[in-house]
């Protein structure tokens, strides 16, 4: 008898700041079983002919609509009872939108956006695949330039803090950050300003280009969440 071969799969967890500078993520409904009618995290299986990368980016597009311009594989999920239906492997993206884009998305009923940190109780194991992802965003601002993959072209200071603010759920003081930011050289300032202030318009910044957004810096990764350990 031929031994079951394990399904692989390809799924993404998209995060974006929204509503008032909150980390949301879309949902899809699944309209099959297993767990039919939970909400759970665009993907699909493997297709023959394609690579992990442009598996990720073609269910994103089909689903909601997105083409992120930062997506990164996270990590691959394989406890054999994951699912109950057979043994499935899932490769997991994360992708990081702008608002704008973000608000460019199809929603409807069998896709919606979702509080990172108010989850429903999700198909599989994705709550543990968010719990995950949401570690290593939050982990990984404090050590690389991710932060700016939220940002557009031009963008000010307090912009940008706001940013670590929203993803990290914490204040920061402005005149430290500010330090670090500038000491750190991950942006450059411009000859632009903010205009339509009742004050002083704030300088614009850019990111500099010759710093990957993820490329690390002084401060090492801590041990994952329990549920991976």
């Amino acid at each position: 008898m031929a031994t079951p071969v394990a399904q692989l799969a390809v799924s993404t967890v998209i995060f974006s700041l929204r509503a008032g500078s909150t980390l949301w993520l879309p949902l899809v409904r699944r309209i099959r079983e297993p767990f039919e009618g939970q909400w759970a995290l665009p993907g699909g299986p493997l297709g023959a002919n394609e690579s992990l990368a442009d598996s990720a980016a073609r269910t994103l597009q089909q689903t909601t609509g997105l083409t992120p311009r930062y997506l990164e594989q996270l990590y691959a999920f394989g406890t054999v009872d994951r699912s109950p239906s057979q043994r499935v492997v899932s490769v997991v993206y994360w992708a990081l939108v702008r608002p704008d884009e973000a608000e460019q998305a199809t929603e409807g009923e069998n896709v919606r956006w979702f509080s990172a940190d108010e989850l429903p109780e999700l198909a599989f194991d994705h709550n543990t695949i968010v719990e995950y992802a949401l570690w290593r965003l939050r982990n990984k601002m404090e050590y690389s330039r991710i932060a700016h993959a939220f940002l557009g072209e031009r963008f000010t200071l307090a912009q940008l803090r706001e940013v670590y603010e929203a993803v990290l759920r914490r204040p920061l003081d402005p005149a430290n950050f500010r330090r670090q930011i500038e000491a750190g050289q991950s942006i450059v300032a411009t000859d632009e300003y903010l205009a339509g202030g009742r004050h002083r318009p704030p300088r614009l910044y850019r990111t500099n280009e010759s710093i990957d957004l993820a490329e690390n810096g002084p401060l090492p990764e801590q041990g994952a969440p329990h549920a991976l350990r």
